[in-house]
Order: C-alpha cells, then structure tokens, then sequence
C-alpha cells in the first residue's frame, strides 16, 4: 500500500505526481487544503487546523472522507501525529511525505528527523520526504543499492548519528569502512552509473538524492 502524507508546506515545493500513484492520502494541518485545491481526494484530515480561516476549516470538514482533531497545544507536532495514526493502522506501507521541506527550518529539521524517534525506527526504510529538488529516503544498518530517480543528478549519505564501518561504492566518491563519530553530511557526491551501493554497520543514514532548482 502507498500512503502520501501532505504538510503544510506550499504547492510549490511538492515534486510532480499524481495522486493516482497512491492509495490513500492524508492531509496534515494547512496540507488538507491543498489536497483539496489540487482536485485531490482527502482520505483523511488530521491536526489542530489552527493555520486555515472558520471558512478553510469548514471546507476541509465537510471534504475529508475521514477527519481527526487534535488540540492546539500538545506534545506531538500535526505531522508526528498523523505519522503515528498511519504506523498503527498501515504498518507495512510505504509512505512519502510532502510539503515538510522548506519555509521554516524547524520544521523541516523535525520533519528530517521524524524516523530517528524509537516509535518510528523500525519504519524508517518505508518513509520518504520529497519535494520538487529531493528525494530523502532512510537507512538502518546493512547493505544497500540505491536506483538512480529521474532527474536527480546528485547523491549525499547524511549520516543522522555516528555511524560505523560506512562503505560507499559505485559512486563518484567513495569510502571504505570509515567510521563516522559526529552527524555529518557526505554531500554532492555523484552516481557514475544507474544505481550505488553502501553499507553500515550501526547507525542511521539519510541517503538523500538531489537536483539544481533551475
């Protein structure tokens, strides 16, 4: 099952698809809306709805096949929240996130960080972030070929915690069982083919593939 969740982030950043390409969509918060204004359907509606007008709010209610409200103040941000219901209910689908990259780095770095929380870890390699530039997928500990997506000519290994014995090969730029004590970002490296390979020993990676906004 593919699940696609939609922040708040503008339209303008999301990366182009149909929604079609999955089965289910959830609108988070501001998201809901522009589920709706793209001619989207809404499965379901989940946060606190504080960033729409009564008249927004209304639209969403009476739209959403599916609507949870959460209290304005509380410990889970919008997104954590519906990422939480859909790891309950959908354990093993694969799900993309968008609208959860640019505008506020808070929120992005929240978002970044979404499968670093415990209850998510074990869900990490199902999640994805997208936008219109990037691609960020997860990685726990193993061996690994990345495909190459359309369009994306760069590839980084951000490593989200230390990590141990990285091992990167067929790219431009490679390593051989390094280990890496602080949270580092090997950026703009590149594929040399249509797919690389890596491998960990401990840790997690976000293995994030890019393009020039042009």
């Amino acid at each position: 099952m593919k699940i696609l969740l939609v922040a708040g982030g503008s339209p303008n950043e999301w990366p182009q698809f149909k929604s079609q390409d999955f089965d289910y969509i959830v609108g988070i918060d501001r998201g809901s809306l522009y589920i709706l204004e793209n001619g989207w359907p809404l499965d379901l509606a989940v946060g606190d709805f504080d960033s729409l007008t009564d008249d927004e709010q209304q639209t969403v209610q009476k739209q959403a096949k599916e609507l949870i409200q959460a209290q304005a103040e509380k410990d889970d941000t919008d997104t954590q929240l519906a990422l939480a219901l859909i790891v309950d209910q959908s354990p093993d689908a694969d799900i993309t996130i968008i609208g959860a990259t640019g505008g506020r780095l808070d929120h992005f770095l929240a978002n970044l960080w979404l499968p670093l929380e415990p209850r998510f870890q074990t869900f990490a390699h199902q999640i994805k972030l997208k936008d219109h530039q990037n691609s960020i997928a997860y990685y726990l500990p193993g061996d690994y070929v990345v495909k190459k997506e359309a369009r994306m000519n760069y590839l980084a290994y951000c490593c989200l915690t230390p990590v141990t014995n990285l091992t990167l090969t067929e790219s431009k730029y490679t390593l051989d069982h390094v280990d890496v004590g602080i949270p580092t970002s090997y950026a703009s490296n590149e594929f040399v083919g249509e797919t690389a390979g890596f491998s960990f020993d401990t840790g997690m990676i976000a293995v994030i593939q890019s393009r020039d906004d042009k």
